[in-house]
């Protein structure tokens, strides 16, 4: 997931659609960058972070929720091979 992408769309007020369709990107694959599924190329990082006037690399920083609970101490149950808990 690509929190800091989503959240420079959403303070900008601006609707993934019309973001996907000034930049010519399909709709669909933009929300899949969004929510992590897809990768996104070379050129589609640099398209994104120009148009909202942001640094890349911070654009484009991962999350990754396991880790962040683990970070936190809010790791789900444990469960052992045979799914007991």
């Amino acid at each position: 997931m690509y929190p800091n992408l989503k959240l420079e769309i959403f303070k900008r007020g601006i609707r993934q659609n019309n973001v996907a369709r000034e930049l010519g990107m399909n709709e669909a694959n933009l929300s899949k960058i969004i929510r992590g599924y897809r990768e996104p190329t070379a050129p589609q990082r640099q398209m994104l972070a120009q148009y909202l006037g942001v640094d890349e690399s911070w654009l484009f920083e991962k999350y990754d929720q396991r880790v962040a609970s683990e970070r936190l101490g809010t790791a789900g149950p444990q469960t052992t091979k045979n799914g007991e808990l």
